[in-house]
């Protein structure tokens, strides 16, 4: 075997991460059809929302509303905001709204992980199910009657669709949109239909009250999200995607805050990787179980980001190869198709997006986009904590225009 053959077959062997995570994401994309929703429910379940919000006296009282608003029979659901270490009078424009208010101080214990807990722990038990809001979070007005149908399944953790409240932002948040899109839909479809756990995303929960009370919430880090949806996959209870219900949460417009919040999430997901991603491998391997072990892979699966950067580097190397020595080509057909396999991914995650026309012009920046997360990984990491850090926007009238 030739010097240049046995490089064109090395260089593949090199690559198979970003590989393997191109290949994760193709059939994820293929599998990404929409669902047949279940069958309409009768509305006899009483559901809670529980909205954690941490100085959000600008916008909770819209949140509140949307909520009371659900097309849901009004004495079967009630409204519950946990003002949480709140130095505004968010508690106030919450009752002000109509939502029942929990005000909770705790210098010690911060962060949504454990608001979230002390409002779960305050659930009455004739309360079916609750549902987490973010305080800046809009929701379609079927989002009670999607889970209600889906607790008639057996569905005991739920995930709606989570989405982008202000896509017309700008470049960023359409690119955004776009992300979810891919992330949100394309992977939660695909894992929904396999029987597995579509995740949970922070906004849009929805959780028995018997779940609650055999798995407590006690997931306090940043990304308390992904953190109880492993416990719930390592108990045995997978997370139902409900394609039909829909959450429109609030993204940032400025540079400077989404730097922050993007670092201190990544971080926390790091993290978790390094703490969860191979203990769940191997327990998936021996006990045969496909939720743990897609848990797993979705920890592994390096940020789109990353997958591109490594496929155009190895497929650049592919190309010298081939122009430096007469070499098959294997190396560059693998990480070619690689990169159709993400445009794929990300094609089909702008068609979901509802950005439309300019959301494509916008893919022409994903360049910088990406170029922008590989520096925040350069940068030094912002120190750990799971307390509340709450975001800078702009004015939800500004934030929209």
């Amino acid at each position: 075997m030739t010097l240049a053959i046995c490089l064109d077959l090395l260089l593949p062997l090199l690559g198979l991460p970003v590989l393997l995570a191109a290949d994760y994401l193709l059939v994820a994309t293929i599998l990404s059809g929409r669902p047949e929703p279940p069958a309409a429910a009768a509305l006899t379940r009483r559901f809670r929302f529980v909205v954690p919000a941490h100085n959000e006296s600008a916008g909770i009282g819209e949140t509140v509303r949307s909520l009371l608003d659900v097309d849901y029979p009004r004495e079967l659901f009630e409204v519950v905001v946990v003002a949480d270490n709140c130095s505004d009078d968010t508690a106030e424009q919450a009752r002000a709204a109509g939502a029942n208010v929990m005000v909770r101080q705790d210098t010690e214990k911060r962060g949504k992980g454990y608001a979230l807990d002390h409002a779960f722990t305050a659930t009455p038990p004739e309360v079916d199910a609750v549902v987490v809001i973010d305080a800046d979070t809009l929701v379609s007005p079927n989002i009670l009657r999607a889970f209600a149908a889906r607790r008639e399944q057996g569905a005991l953790a739920m995930q709606a669709d989570y989405a982008v409240r202000n896509p017309d932002a700008g470049w960023r948040t359409r690119l955004i949109a776009i992300a979810f899109g891919a992330f949100h839909i394309v992977r939660s479809r695909a894992r929904e239909r396999l029987g597995l756990s579509c995740g949970l995303r922070g906004n849009g929960m929805c959780f028995a009250t018997s779940l609650l009370r055999d798995v407590p919430h006690q997931a306090y880090s940043v990304v308390e999200d992904v953190e109880y949806g492993i416990r719930l996959g390592e108990r045995g209870y997978r997370v139902f995607y409900t394609d039909e219900a829909h959450v429109y949460g609030e993204m940032v417009t400025t540079s400077a805050a989404a730097n922050t919040q993007r670092r201190r999430w990544e971080e926390g997901r790091k993290k978790l990787v390094s703490d969860n991603a191979w203990r769940l491998l191997r327990a998936g391997i021996v006990a045969r179980d496909r939720v743990r072990l897609d848990l797993a892979l979705d920890l592994l699966i390096p940020p789109l980001s990353s997958i591109v950067t490594g496929l155009v580097i190895f497929d650049v190397a592919a190309l010298g190869l081939v122009a430096a020595l007469p070499a098959p080509g294997v190396a560059v057909t693998c990480f070619s198709a690689g990169l159709g396999a993400i445009g794929a991914y990300v094609l089909r995650g702008w068609s979901l997006s509802g950005t439309g026309a300019r959301g494509l012009a916008d893919l022409a920046l994903a360049p910088f986009y990406v170029g922008w997360k590989l520096a925040l990984r350069l940068r030094k990491p912002p120190r750990a904590t799971s307390e509340w850090v709450r975001t800078k926007r702009e004015a939800s009238g500004d934030a929209r225009s």
